[in-house]
């Protein structure tokens, strides 16, 4: 065999990766710190945590008259209530000093800061001044008009997660809770090099038998499409000593090196016997099964890939994102990217307002038999939604209702619809994100939506989902879950959780630790309000059996997580309210226990042998798991 062929022995392609691949590190290179005004396109390398609640305080959605709702009940044109409006407006960015006392309306405007004792407020639309006098044409119901305080974002949330590749939906993320910096992986720099005689640049004089570039300029734009930072090292003219110096100026400024031509067994090809004379390894592939794309070098030194693509264009982009493209993305900590429009059918019933367009966010999820479309919230202001949606649906300004199951189009946020590996429809929590974030970092991608213990058991009933978090207590047998299922889904043992009275540390009206004495209290106390959760969530049901069926002051108020009730009690808009153990730690509330409870998960027993169902029930039981899930508060 002589030693120009004994350089292309040829292998199959899954060979060639295996061999490429274990000669390689192919983890991110790296974290940085970068402004998020530079983060477009990023990858994120760490998980990113709020450290504010969003919105800060509650706040108007319009500008109106802030209201106590039940001195508005059985307003209407014929019989209008009649409420004192007091002679200074509750104006954006400014903090009111007053408490609402009963009797009273308070102009606000959009954005406004609600005062203490306001639960409502009354759009103008629906109300008319009359001097010093709101005349009020219609009811409105608790919590109207307002965004409460932590209901986007909560403090200590997980808002967004390690490998996520920044957009500008999470960069407006980022900046809605105050973050200037944000922790990405560096990207790998890629030396691009183009070699031969022939070799002219764009822009130059063509002469005979002269090829301009075109390979630096697709394969540098290919690399930034993984993710990578591309430089040019120039053309190289057929010379030993030339390449040489090219190659080794390359390896000292870049992670990856990339040559186009001089792959084959011609006299004239010398960039494999340049690369030749590396090692640790050096050469570990020298031709490929492919076509186009047979002569392809791939080599490693000192942990550097270095890759000599084929001359002809075309065998060189398809090489590159055979060979080249899966390392960039690793290295980069990088996902792949989509975009289009789809059909699927609607999840559940969405009402609209006749008489203008609406978008609706929504997330999609792939069942054994269609697409499905769930509604993720309208609200204008919430950052979250919209970073976490596949897609809108448009309805149209004279449609007032489009049912469950009806097609809709979806046009999609990015180019190409990615489904997730793992789709978890539920109620959240804080070990939940921490099982989710640690399943991402294993390469899996994840959609989460928070639609509580109920509605996620009847969604894995249905086979909607791959995983659902329920805590459903059955009042009548005091066991968690286990009374809900049914022979279509499987439980699969999680966690407990601490259920607990939350209240300011120096508020003395709870220095009683009897849970039941505290009921008794917030019951015949109009004067401490409580803040409840939504209907369908597992404390819901804790909540309404320690009071029995009595509803005190706050009870119609019900943010739909546990960090939303802490939010409240802190910012004094509530005295008290039932949430886990943990989110009491992390607020630094005083915290009286109830009830041990269980948070478990139900699988849809059709999907019990899906990769990410089964990675995930393995990651559940491995003990670092349970380790830190004990850390965060929790009990296993």
């Amino acid at each position: 065999m002589s030693s120009q062929e004994q350089f292309l022995q040829v292998i199959d392609r899954d060979e060639a990766e295996r061999r490429f691949h274990a000669a390689l590190s192919l983890a991110p290179l790296g974290i940085e710190s970068i402004p998020i005004r530079q983060s477009l396109g990023r990858v994120l390398a760490k998980d990113v945590l709020a450290r504010v609640d969003v919105p800060a305080f509650d706040r108007s959605n319009f500008d109106g008259y802030a209201v106590h709702a039940v001195e508005t009940f059985g307003a209407s044109e014929r019989e209008p209530r009649t409420l004192e409006i007091l002679p200074y407006s509750l104006d954006a960015g400014i903090e009111p000093t007053l408490m609402l006392q009963p009797g009273q309306a308070a102009p606000i405007s959009t954005g406004g800061m609600l005062p203490r004792g306001a639960d409502a407020v009354m759009m103008v639309e629906h109300s008319e001044q009359l001097e010093d006098k709101l005349i009020i044409h219609r009811a409105v119901t608790p919590g109207y008009g307002i965004t409460f305080a932590g209901t986007d974002i909560c403090d200590g949330e997980t808002v967004l997660r390690m490998g996520t590749v920044l957009t500008s939906r999470e960069t407006g993320v980022l900046a809605a809770i105050g973050e200037r910096f944000v922790s990405v992986w560096r990207q790998p720099h890629v030396t691009v090099i183009s070699t031969g005689n022939e070799i002219i640049a764009p822009g130059d004089p063509p002469r005979a038998a002269s090829v301009y570039d075109s390979n630096s300029q697709v394969i540098a734009d290919a690399v930034r499409e993984q993710g990578g930072q591309p430089q040019f090292g120039g053309i190289v003219r057929d010379s030993v000593d030339e390449l040489r110096r090219a190659l080794q100026d390359a390896l000292r400024t870049s992670d990856v090196v990339l040559l186009s031509g001089g792959t084959s067994k011609g006299q004239g090809d010398l960039c494999y016997r340049v690369v030749a004379e590396l090692h640790d390894p050096g050469i570990v592939v020298h031709g490929v099964a492919l076509k186009p794309g047979k002569p392809i070098c791939l080599a490693v030194t000192n942990g550097k890939p270095i890759v000599v693509l084929p001359g002809f264009p075309t065998s060189a982009i398809f090489t590159f994102h055979e060979f080249v493209a899966p390392v960039l993305q690793l290295l980069a900590g990088r996902g792949r990217e989509q975009s289009q429009t789809v059909l699927a059918k609607l999840a559940t019933r969405v009402n609209s307002d006749i008489g203008r367009t609406e978008y609706v966010l929504v997330g999609l999820v792939k069942t054994d038999v269609e697409l499905l479309a769930f509604p993720m919230g309208t609200g204008s202001g919430s950052v979250t939604s919209f970073s976490r949606a596949d897609g809108f649906v448009t309805i149209p300004r004279y449609t007032e209702i489009v049912g469950a199951g009806e097609q809709v189009q979806v046009r999609l946020i990015g180019h190409e619809l990615k489904l997730a590996d793992l789709v978890v429809i539920g109620s959240n929590c804080l070990g939940l994100d921490f099982l989710l974030s640690r399943m991402q970092q294993m390469g899996f991608t994840i959609k989460l939506l928070s639609v509580g213990s109920t509605a996620g058991l009847s969604a894995a009933k249905r086979g909607e989902c791959d995983l659902a978090g329920i805590h459903l207590l059955d009042t009548t047998s005091g066991a968690y879950n286990t009374p809900f299922l049914n022979e279509s889904v499987t439980l699969i043992t999680g966690y407990g959780r601490m259920q607990g009275i939350l209240h300011r540390r120096d508020d003395r009206r709870f220095e009683s630790q009897d849970p039941q004495q505290i009921a008794d209290l917030v019951v015949n106390e109009p004067s401490i309000v409580m803040v409840n959760r939504n209907q369908g969530s597992g404390t819901r049901i804790v909540i309404d059996s320690l009071l029995a069926g009595a509803q005190p002051t706050g009870y119609a108020i019900q943010p739909s997580n546990h960090r939303a009730v802490a939010a409240a009690i802190v910012q004094h808009r509530a005295d008290w309210g039932i949430a886990i153990e943990a989110a009491a730690r992390s607020s630094q509330l005083a915290f009286i226990p109830l009830q041990e409870e269980r948070f478990d998960f139900v699988i849809p027993a059709e999907r019990r042998q899906r990769p990410a169902v089964t990675a995930f029930v393995k990651l559940l039981v491995d003990d670092s798991t349970r380790q830190a899930l004990r850390a965060l508060g929790l009990r296993t």
